[in-house]
């Protein structure tokens, strides 16, 4: 294979994925990145005098593609696991769901609905047909398996939680993707899970990736906001405010809405299947606390009252002493990139998301709070919705040397680190192998 020049747009996950394999194959890369450092939605940030993940992240046992990278970039060793419990947040108590025992104790449903809760998982657990349920409602899907009852009770506050108003406009794929994903974690059945972190979070990940890509020959740009893309005789070029840079090849990473705006030249058919991606934004309120607030990772909030949508207890993960001695706890909320909340500013959320916080943990004060800053991002989860692999945006594009792949290409899995590397190989494979 001949050797080209590429451009990649975006230095992510998914770009620094595309760069790396690239220049393994002997190709020369540059990526542009606007932030500061390379990273994207996995970049780091300082809360105090502590630095860890600005959003939070986790690596599962099954996670084969980000294990894959940790390897080439030499930090999987520092892949720590972790038994981790998974708690509810029900009419104003907290209960745990992390064994056999206490999914059949587990308070609200009765022994028939736990049976078709049950059902539901290993059922959805057994499929391997995804594109069949992409004509079914989410909705729908769930409330056939599990019954009325559990899906009130469990699966529409969960759904709300993670989706928003968007859950209606949702296929069965989506509860699918997260089952998979969550049963490939167990080692059996409802039993345990097994999650991972590495040694100084996505820090250690981007510096040990930026340091290998830099290694390969691959010249990364920051602060380097891509205004324009353009192809005109065989040539494509990537222009920022004062500087143009020519490419045999560019491929872009960035959102759908951003890609369309970017590159004018597309078709007007090209454009609004860009623009059509419905995505959800997150807000999300990361704490450092002097103490653990409970002992579970993850806490699913069905309480429709409080602002944020779970709570994430890092350091039931991560060790403490990682942290300084800090416990930390992330308060997510998935919205649509036009709701209110995110015109308001960051002390509003940060006031609103702590009230809630100390109301739903009366134990503590403020005096327990070392940090709480606030973290947003607009375009993260794209709604899979009725039909939506048949109506994505193709990644080769009608200017013959400029592709698109994004998060949006991730049609049969929920947003995570390892569907985006996998959506990044797999992708690149179908340009480079047409």
């Amino acid at each position: 294979m001949q050797n080209k020049k590429w451009g990649i747009v975006g230095g992510g996950m998914m770009g620094m994925t595309i760069a790396h394999r690239l220049a393994q194959q002997g190709h020369d890369v540059t990526i542009f990145e606007a932030a500061p450092e390379v990273g994207g939605l996995a970049s780091s940030w300082m809360m105090n005098d502590v630095e860890w993940d600005k959003f939070y992240h986790v690596i599962l046992l099954s996670d084969f593609y980000t294990r894959g990278i940790l390897r080439d970039i030499g930090v999987e060793h520092q892949l720590k696991w972790v038994e981790t419990k998974t708690g509810f947040y029900m009419g104003g108590k907290l209960h745990s769901m992390s064994n056999s025992i206490e999914f059949l104790k587990f308070p609200t449903l009765n022994l028939i609905d736990k049976f078709r809760l049950g059902l539901t998982i290993i059922a959805a657990s057994k499929i391997k047909d995804w594109r069949k349920l992409e004509k079914v409602p989410v909705t729908t899907w769930l409330k056939r398996w599990s019954g009325h009852n559990t899906y009130q009770k469990i699966w529409l506050p969960l759904l709300r939680a993670k989706l928003g108003d968007s859950y209606e406009r949702t296929s069965a794929v989506f509860i699918w993707a997260t089952i998979q994903r969550l049963y490939g974690a167990r080692r059996s059945g409802l039993k345990k899970e097994m999650f991972g972190y590495v040694q100084g979070g996505y820090r250690t990940i981007n510096n040990a990736f930026q340091k290998t890509l830099q290694s390969e020959g691959v010249s990364i740009k920051t602060k380097a906001r891509v205004s324009e893309i353009s192809s005109v005789n065989g040539v494509a070029t990537i222009r920022l405010e004062n500087e143009k840079f020519d490419f045999d090849e560019v491929v872009v990473t960035v959102p759908g809405m951003l890609a369309a705006s970017l590159i004018p030249s597309l078709s007007e058919v090209e454009k609004k299947k860009l623009q059509n991606v419905e995505y959800l934004g997150v807000i999300c309120v990361a704490l450092l606390l002097n103490k653990p607030v409970s002992p579970y990772y993850i806490t699913n909030i069905t309480d429709t009252k409080f602002p944020f949508t779970g709570v994430i207890e890092m350091t039931a993960l991560v060790d403490p002493a990682e942290l300084k001695g800090n416990h930390l706890v992330y308060l997510p909320k998935y919205i649509t990139a036009d709701d209110p909340l995110f015109e308001r500013d960051d002390i509003f959320i940060r006031d609103y998301f702590l009230k809630n916080f100390l109301e739903m943990y009366p134990a503590f004060n403020e005096t327990d709070i070392r940090f709480a800053g606030v973290a947003k991002a607009k375009q993260v989860i794209t709604v899979a919705a009725i039909d939506y692999s048949a109506r994505l945006p193709k990644v080769k594009t009608s200017l013959p040397n400029i592709h698109i792949i994004n998060t949006a290409h991730i049609k049969d899995g929920t947003l995570n680190v390892n569907e985006t590397i996998r959506v990044a190989e797999t992708k690149l494979n179908e340009i480079l192998n047409p």
